[in-house]
């Protein structure tokens, strides 16, 4: 290990700064081409459904007030980032570019460049607070950590917020000028105003400076983090809804009534084993120590990611990817925190170790996930539809097999007409209501398929396969590690019904 340690960390190629932005920059385009789907359901759903159906003259989530279908009441979303993914596509329809997979292409290639942004700022970060070796270290990590790319090509709100929340981050450290912390405080405000729980960060820093007495800075960092807000949010917010920040109350109302019991999660650490378990073992162990320990010589950056992560421990309502906004200067912090531990063979042996056992587990890992097609079925089966006449009419979703359906993206079949009716349970009629017909049925899962599929014979005697649609290889795994994932195959079968004219 010694002799394998001594070649790496002494190569010209692994201190240069422009290698490492460089095979960032390369992996994240392995998954821009490869790393097809959505990761969840709000990166999909909440945001492209929302932001791609405006541009054709739609409201997927009925979240305009001038909708038929809205309540009258803000939803509680911030406009901001959903409104950028609205320009994207308002450009792209523009130019003529229709293709949802070519859409979806260019927009991870537009979120795989701007996440390198993390990487280098992140360097930055770490050169001013500590020297060169510890960047090269916080650089290869946030370039090559196995999540980094499938994360950073996704339309995660939380992840999208990151590159901006660490350029504010640097402006911080960089200089204590007013120019600088007004700069900051902008785009740390910026991040707020892409997600709204970004704001304790803000507030812990602020908090910070006024401790301090940094009156002048503390004024110049709210002022900017006030001018963007009140642009973003309230100026934005005044021309949808009539009155400002109409998207931030709305937020804080649900989250006051309904938010404490939406998903509860009594796993307190859990915030804590996602972030140094990003890093496998036993570096994530390492990266955790030295976390903690860089709290009293880099409390700047150690307490508003504290508080972020403390906010997130407490509320009930607990999701692995909330945690993601913070998940660089966890690493940054981790390495500057380890450093200050006293110089010994033993902190050496420990690194080392931990930093090849590292990559031995990770480079794997790297490139199975940056390769993954997530919820591939999903997509597949309404990317069928796309050139299809008939996408525009009434599906049935049919899963009786595992009395349950997924959501489907109508984004991957430009039909927002489209009408899905749900059956899952199997006493149920087989078209649900009697009275309803389909253009096509969705079979979800292959479990009694063939006798499914015959009951339906009986309704509709031309009905005809037109579709398989695989799960992807991870999709597959995850769903055998978890059943909650329902990464099912599915089978789109054409009713070839014949409609009953009732002039």
């Amino acid at each position: 290990m010694n002799i394998i340690s001594h070649k790496y960390f002494n190569s010209p190629r692994v201190h240069s700064w422009k290698m490492i932005l460089f095979m960032a920059l390369i992996v994240r385009l392995i998954a821009v081409v490869f790393s097809q789907g959505y990761g969840m359901h709000d990166d999909h759903f909440l945001i492209i459904e929302a932001s791609s159906s405006w541009v054709d003259g739609f409201d997927y989530n009925h979240w305009l007030p001038w909708t038929k279908t809205n309540t009258g009441l803000p939803h509680g979303h911030s406009f901001t980032y959903v409104g950028l993914n609205f320009f994207y596509f308002y450009f792209m329809k523009l130019i003529g570019v229709s293709d949802p997979k070519l859409l979806m292409l260019f927009n991870r290639l537009i979120h795989a460049l701007f996440s390198i942004l993390v990487v280098y700022f992140g360097m930055k970060i770490t050169e001013k607070l500590a020297d060169n070796k510890s960047a090269v270290r916080v650089g290869w990590l946030l370039a090559l950590l196995w999540i980094m790319p499938f994360i950073s090509t996704r339309n995660l709100v939380e992840v999208a917020a990151a590159p901006l929340l660490v350029y504010g981050c640097w402006l911080i450290v960089k200089s204590e000028s007013s120019r600088n912390y007004f700069l900051a405080g902008v785009i740390i405000g910026f991040s707020v105003s892409f997600r709204y729980q970004i704001g304790i960060f803000s507030i812990a820093l602020g908090g910070l400076f006024l401790y301090q007495k940094k009156w002048r800075l503390f004024s110049a960092f709210c002022l900017g983090n006030c001018v963007l807000f009140s642009i973003t949010q309230g100026l934005v917010d005044f021309l949808i809804w009539g009155y400002p920040f109409a998207e931030l109350m709305g937020y804080v109302a649900y989250n006051l009534k309904e938010g404490a019991t939406y998903l509860p999660n009594q796993n307190y650490l859990m915030y804590l084993i996602v972030l140094m378990g990003c890093f496998l073992v036993p570096l994530g162990f390492v990266i955790g120590y030295g976390f903690f320990r860089s709290a009293k010589k880099y409390m700047v950056l150690f307490l508003p990611t504290f508080a972020f992560i403390l906010f997130h421990t407490i509320y009930p309502n607990r999701q692995e990817r909330f945690i993601l906004s913070v998940l660089p200067l966890f690493v940054i912090l981790g390495v500057l925190g380890y450093n200050l531990v006293k110089d010994s063979i033993l902190k050496d042996r420990i690194w080392r170790f931990s930093i090849v056992a590292f990559w031995i587990i990770n480079i794997p890992f790297l490139f199975f996930v940056s390769t993954m097609y997530s919820k591939k079925s999903r997509v597949e089966a309404m990317y069928y539809l796309v050139d299809k006449s008939d996408k525009e009419g009434r599906i049935l979703l049919e899963g009786t097999a595992s009395n349950r359906v997924s959501m489907m993206p109508k984004f991957y079949a430009k039909s927002w007409r489209t009408e899905f009716v749900e059956r899952k349970d199997n006493n149920e009629d087989l078209r649900v209501n009697p009275a309803l017909d389909y253009n096509y049925i969705f079979f979800f899962d292959e479990k009694d398929l063939k006798k499914r599929i015959n009951d339906y014979r009986r309704i509709y005697p031309h009905i005809q396969l037109a579709f398989k649609s695989e799960p992807s290889t991870l999709d597959v795994l995850l769903r055998k590690m978890n059943h909650r994932n329902a990464n099912e195959y599915i089978e789109v079968w054409k009713t070839n019904y014949t409609p009953v004219n009732k002039d």
